[in-house]
């Protein structure tokens, strides 16, 4: 009966787990193939060899703010996440070390991709440095 008892534990935590979060399921966006290689070494990525000096690729969506956090990099598409894709023509705007949505007035951080009260975050690219190159895939 134990053994009976612990296979259906196993099995329901197995079934309630969530492969992909939330960060990744969003409706209002698609999903496009992103495969950048930035060079840091090259004067218009320079910027990153330093700590909260964001730079914008024209790649993804709306284009991808990229971004040196100190301990990482952190790229985010520019499109407004909580805004169906094509209603808000405009991508958003940075403001210091968030970006803003024109369309419904909202603010995130370009370190986490968080909008307070946002139902979804930023969509979030993987940034992986490899000997001077950052490569910005998902």
């Amino acid at each position: 009966m134990r053994k009976i008892f612990l296979l259906l534990v196993i099995i329901t935590a197995f079934l309630s787990c969530d492969s992909v979060s939330t960060r990744t399921k969003n409706p209002n966006l698609p999903d496009y193939l992103v495969n950048e290689a930035l060079n840091l070494s090259l004067p218009q990525y320079s910027q990153l060899q330093f700590v909260s000096n964001p730079v914008i690729i024209n790649a993804g969506i709306s284009g991808i703010v990229v971004m040196n956090t100190g301990t990482s990099y952190t790229a985010f598409d520019l499109a407004c996440p909580n805004q169906q894709y094509g209603s808000c023509p405009s991508a958003m705007t940075l403001v210091g070390l968030n970006a803003y949505c024109n369309c419904d007035e909202s603010t995130y951080s370009l370190f986490t991709g968080l909008g307070l009260g946002q139902q979804y975050p930023m969509k979030q690219y993987r940034a992986q440095m490899s000997g001077g190159v950052l490569y910005i895939t998902n």
